[in-house]
């Protein structure tokens, strides 16, 4: 199965790039995966807030393949513990889904075109992360989920 991860911008903080890069890794043991980031569009003078979040969006969507199943992070997403997402992603994979596309946004979220494009829509909590946390975390999620369905003690 390949895993594809689309996002804006680089992650700054050291900890964070550390971690990531530590679960990819766990996680490429596992699975076919890629980190795409696109570059963030800059907030220019007199730039609204709208107008950035459909400019990152329409780089987010170049970047999908036309025949992934594209799972979007977003708040208002389904919200799954951890053995429900191994469950899902093994649904996925038996139903022959070769490729999973996973976006998330910058600060400011996903753009409405990219949460339509979507066909699954995931919250990993209530709580607001910043989006560099995000990418953590969703890496992390994915590992500990592919853990459970080999069976692996990760999970306990």
């Amino acid at each position: 199965m390949r895993f594809e991860v689309i996002y804006p911008g680089k992650t700054k903080e050291d900890y964070l790039a550390r971690g990531i890069d530590d679960f990819a890794a766990r996680l490429r043991r596992h699975v076919d995966l890629e980190l795409k980031a696109i570059k963030a569009p800059k907030p220019g003078r007199g730039d609204d807030e709208a107008r950035l979040i459909r400019e990152e969006g329409r780089l987010l969507l170049g970047r999908i393949p036309a025949d992934a199943l594209v799972v979007a992070l977003d708040p208002g997403g389904r919200r799954l513990s951890s053995p429900e997402l191994a469950e899902l992603l093994g649904h996925w994979q038996e139903q022959g889904r070769a490729s999973l596309v996973f976006v998330l946004g910058g600060p400011l979220g996903l753009a409405a075109e990219v949460l339509s494009r979507a066909d699954y829509t995931l919250s990993l909590s209530p709580m607001t992360f910043t989006h560099e946390m995000a990418r953590l975390l969703l890496l992390e999620q994915l590992y500990r989920a592919w853990s459970i369905r080999l069976g692996t003690g990760y999970h306990k």
